[in-house]
């Protein structure tokens, strides 16, 4: 596997964008991207992961001319509009259904399928057409490899909706499918750090030279600090410069975002009387705007000044005068038309995610033993504020390094992983995955209401076999094989369920904590041999998603059985 075609697209919960390679394999050239945001006088390597659709859910424009048609848009108009900010994290802790529907700004709601799609359609025209444009060929969108990014701790079942998504946006098609791959953000990340030389890094702390050790045995956490979640793995560098698995990814949804909520909610207590609930009902692409303008000052460690907008002015003196609203709140002030917020109360705003983050890494030191690094990556890692905290709560255990660029880290290790995904060498099992299977009946040790009978004998329905126990080491090619039966001797169809649970040790698919997360049906016509027939399993757990092959040994059918995840509402 691998291509020298590769596109790489990060859908981030805040910002989104993308990076391409049309080099040959071998050669060692940076991947490229895209710069967004002339359109507002900026060059950023990502685009806020914002979208509009009209009164009849027809797409208009995606990123910071979406956010910007949306801001100028009159209330009438505006309140027409669908506009979806930031909803990427609908899918966080959730299984996602075909069926999910999402809230937009206006409070309608939409198919969250559908968003996503026409999100990720945007993204993948856009990027034919840049390349297109840039190198003056015409490429078709089967020609590249195709990587998509998601957070290693988000459940299969949300997974699987970005790869659904993403077929319906023409990315691939069904018979092309194993020309996408999905890579998990934090170890994208690790493979851009892994290449990066000395001077690609700062040091967080100031005293120390940024160099990060690339050499056998080295182990560090990747950090990587998005809007939505904090997504960690931890990897070993292995002889040979291939990654290791040491711990499952954990992480929490203390993001960016925390802080964003933390701000707004400090101004509903600024302009309270129901003024800010107002303006945020009436006036709600202007809060998109102020809620941006902030996101600028978190990467600062320094008191905020943010222009209060003229419509909630207005809206705050039909009440009182606005200097009045100040008065009594702590850590705040007016200054002729501008909010200026103090440093103190903007760290504040960062606390509950900085102790989130603390936390998690906290809990990664107890679990792996001797960590040499913690690598900070993603746009909220460009915040001074969450560096200045890691190093203060680490710097005694460890070295702390940040890519000079982390909001691109991840765009250009995920074209890495796209031209060699066998650089991760194996992965932890997040979960212990079994199926469901009968055994003979035995009243040692199976419970009596399990038993049923059928002319070949006495059964025990419900046993949890397992493929793959959690915190197991597993190959990226790794392909475990099992022979499985049917569990009736005239079957022609037969169906196999599949469960995960977190526990290490389970008897029945009934048990508390173990959950179904898919099945498939196996079609094999002759009967002859009854339950004796035999159906070869094989199935790779090591890789980003699961996949499974199963051929029934009697016919010679053989077909890839693609898990399904996502339940039916």
């Amino acid at each position: 596997m691998g291509d020298s075609f590769i596109i790489a697209i990060d859908f981030g919960t805040t910002y989104s964008g993308y990076a391409f390679s049309i080099t040959e394999r071998n050669e060692n050239i940076e991947p490229r991207l895209k710069y967004w945001g002339e359109e507002v006088g900026l060059e950023t390597p990502k685009t806020p992961t914002c979208i509009l659709f009209d009164e009849q859910e027809n797409f208009i424009s995606f990123g910071y001319k979406a956010k910007q048609s949306y801001v100028l848009k009159k209330n009438k108009e505006e309140r027409k509009l669908l506009f979806f900010d930031c909803f990427k994290m609908s899918l966080y802790g959730k299984k996602p259904t075909k069926d999910l529907k999402i809230t937009a700004a206006n409070g309608k709601s939409m198919n969250a399928l559908k968003v996503f799609t026409e999100a990720l359609r945007f993204l993948k025209d856009d990027a034919l057409n840049f390349i297109n444009i840039t190198t003056a060929k015409k490429f078709l969108s089967s020609e590249f490899t195709w990587v998509l990014t998601v957070p290693a701790i988000w459940d299969p079942s949300a997974k699987q909706f970005m790869r659904e998504a993403a077929t319906k946006a023409g990315i691939v098609t069904k018979d092309t499918e194993n020309k996408l791959v999905i890579a998990l953000e934090p170890e994208a990340a690790s493979l851009c750090c892994k290449k990066l030389p000395a001077e690609g890094f700062i040091s967080v702390n100031q005293k120390e030279n940024p160099t990060f050790a690339d050499s056998p045995g080295t182990r560090y956490i990747v950090v990587d600090c998005g809007g939505g979640t904090i997504d960690m793995t931890v990897h070993e560098v292995l002889e040979g410069g291939g990654l290791k698995e040491l711990h499952k990814a954990s992480g929490n949804n203390l993001g960016g975002q925390t802080v964003d909520r933390k701000f707004k909610e400090f101004l509903r207590e600024i302009f309270s009387d129901g003024v800010w609930d107002e303006y945020e009902r009436e006036h709600p692409s202007e809060v998109q705007k102020m809620i941006y303008d902030f996101t600028l000052f978190k990467k600062q460690d320094a008191d905020a000044e943010i222009s209060c907008p003229y419509k909630l002015g207005d809206i705050a003196q039909k009440r009182k005068e606005i200097e009045q609203l100040f008065e009594g709140v702590q850590g705040v002030s007016w200054d002729e038309g501008c909010i200026v917020i103090y440093k103190q109360k903007m760290h504040y705003f960062f606390s509950e995610s900085l102790e989130g983050i603390t936390k998690s890494i906290k809990e990664m030191f107890t679990k792996v033993q001797a960590i040499d690094y913690i690598l900070l990556v993603g746009g909220y890692a460009e915040s001074r504020v969450l560096r200045r905290h890691i190093n203060e709560e680490f710097n005694d255990d460890c070295k702390i390094l940040c890519p000079s660029r982390p909001q691109e880290a991840i765009l250009i290790g995920a074209v890495e992983f796209g031209r060699n995904p066998a650089l991760v060498k194996s992965r932890k099992s997040a979960f212990t995955y079994g199926v469901c299977i009968i055994e003979s009946f035995d009243k040692l040790i199976h419970r009596k209401e399990k038993k049923f009978t059928n002319e070949e004998g006495e059964w025990c329905n419900d046993i949890f076999m397992t493929l793959v126990t959690a915190d197991d080491d597993v190959g990226w090619d790794e392909i475990r094989t099992e022979i499985l039966c049917p569990l009736e001797p005239d079957q022609t169809v037969i169906n196999f369920t599949f469960y995960q649970t977190e526990k290490k040790q389970v008897k029945y698919v009934d048990e508390v904590g173990v959950e179904e997360i898919g099945s498939f049906d196996i079609q094999s016509p002759d009967t002859t041999l009854g339950m004796k027939r035999e159906i070869e399993l094989k199935i790779k757990f090591g890789f980003t998603e699961i996949t499974a092959t199963a051929t029934d040994k009697e016919t010679g059918s053989n077909q890839t059985v693609k898990l399904n995840f996502i339940t039916k509402p």
